[in-house]
């Protein structure tokens, strides 16, 4: 989860960086902490979840930053077992596009 945490997943939706400043997978972790409980239980994402995949989303500007986000996804999702579905589901539950295929084998180079 502490990868997913970071696309997918708001403890304040103000994380984002600021531009030229690459986006750290400390930043998107803490974005999508809120995201957690909707991606290891169901139900529906939380407008926190939301608010920090928003700002996440909005964080990533570079094709480094979108390669960090991707690796810290991947990361996530293996250390906390989520599911691939729940993952994948998220950005459209928000009503977000992330610009990247959000799966635990996505090629993130």
């Amino acid at each position: 989860m502490k990868g997913v945490v970071a696309v997918v997943f708001v403890v304040v939706v103000s994380l984002a960086a600021t531009p030229g400043e690459a986006v750290s997978c400390g930043e998107l972790q803490s974005s999508l902490a809120p995201c957690l409980s909707y991606l290891t239980g169901g139900g529906e994402p939380s407008e926190s979840c939301c608010g920090g995949l928003r700002s996440a989303s909005g964080s990533i500007q570079s094709t480094q930053d979108r390669q960090t986000a991707c690796y810290c996804m991947k990361s996530a999702a293996s250390t906390y077992n989520v599911p691939t579905d729940a993952a994948a589901s998220l950005p459209g539950k928000c009503g977000v596009s992330v610009g990247m295929t959000v799966s635990p084998n996505v090629d993130c180079s």
